[in-house]
């Protein structure tokens, strides 16, 4: 069931996805070479306390750590750690924190110093096709117009969908119907109406769409090797277009 937010609801929203906004940046300047994953996790985690929030992703089905931090190959669901990060890698983080009840959600990919042409454009490629996506999500329009506006986008430049996971209603609970993916037909799907908050999080693949999960049980790769970007907001859907809640 789709839960429709009232104004009040989504002024909490606005104030978690704020918070989540906010530690994602934390986490994004601390990507430099020669920090760990796990030092930015602690660093996210701190903030997200100090603001009376509680991260959404730590405890989650088990989940060990209060932001996925996926480096290079691993699209999503990093475990945070010992690893120490290196000029030239990209840097995926995927952060929530519940507010007064709320969640907010977000994830960006980060460059680690100079990064490669092709790492580059993957990350410009996977940014626009989440812009694309949140422009299509208008009061009218069809769940397939978003997924559609992200797939005929990332498709042009040949880069691979991830198709296994999918963007997802979210409130008070942080994964609620409906699923969003980044895959689809325009014209199909439900009707978006006022009142709907949907995670948009475009999961690109340089080659390819195939993926393994590691042995950890959670961490996500690109069948290929390949490096993978990862974007995402928290949007609400209003009658004066859709609203992101997951700004700084």
């Amino acid at each position: 069931m789709v839960v429709l937010k009232t104004s009040g609801e989504l002024a909490l929203m606005r104030e978690a996805g704020k918070i989540s906004a906010q530690a994602l940046q934390v986490g994004g300047q601390a990507v430099k070479p020669g920090v760990t994953t796990g030092e930015i996790n602690r660093a996210i985690h701190h903030f997200i306390k100090s603001q009376g929030a509680i991260p959404s992703f730590l405890g989650y089905g088990g989940f060990p750590a209060s932001a996925c931090i996926s480096v290079n190959d691993e699209i999503i669901h990093g475990i945070p750690g010992d690893r120490v990060l290196k000029e030239g890698d990209i840097v995926s983080i995927d952060v929530g924190a519940i507010y007064k009840g709320y969640h907010g959600d977000n994830a960006a990919t980060f460059a680690c110093g100079t990064v490669s042409p092709e790492c580059q454009s993957l990350m410009d490629v996977t940014r626009e096709s989440l812009n694309r996506a949140i422009a299509a999500a208008q009061v009218g329009n069809r769940l397939g117009d978003v997924s559609y506006a992200v797939q005929s986008y990332v498709e042009s430049f040949g880069y691979g969908i991830v198709k296994q996971y999918v963007g997802h209603g979210i409130g008070t609970e942080m994964h609620q119907s409906p699923e969003v993916p980044n895959y689809g037909k325009p014209g199909r799907g439900i009707r978006l109406m006022p009142g709907m908050t949907i995670a948009i999080e475009p999961m690109v693949n340089l080659v390819g769409e195939g993926i393994k999960v590691l042995s950890d049980g959670w961490t996500v790769v690109t069948a290929s090797g390949s490096p993978a970007a990862h974007f995402e907001h928290t949007v609400a859907i209003t009658d004066n277009g859709p609203v992101i809640l997951t700004l700084l």
